[in-house]
């Protein structure tokens, strides 16, 4: 049980840290979400295959594939956490 007691300490202390990395980082995943399809985006796409945008810029953000999927693991995780809460809401 003592090793019950430390792992279920360990893991709630990671938990409650990577929770509050995640729930500081809801503006910007909201501000990616918005951008990612927009008509703002879709000019800085152009304006890139056009090389009117400098190549030191950074532009992982103008990649289809990194915004899909960084916001598509948002969603996964949402998902994730609501299903834990639920099971946990049903084993009380």
């Amino acid at each position: 049980m003592e090793q019950a007691l430390n792992q279920t300490i360990e893991a709630t202390t990671l938990l409650a840290d990577a929770l509050d990395r995640y729930e500081q980082a809801q503006d910007a995943i909201h501000q990616l979400s918005a951008y990612y399809g927009s008509d703002d985006w879709k000019k800085d796409y152009a304006d890139d295959e056009a090389g009117r945008l400098p190549q030191t810029l950074k532009r992982g953000v103008l990649s289809e594939d990194w915004a899909w999927n960084a916001l598509a693991d948002c969603r996964e995780l949402n998902i994730r956490m609501l299903e834990i809460v639920t099971e946990m809401l049903r084993q009380q």
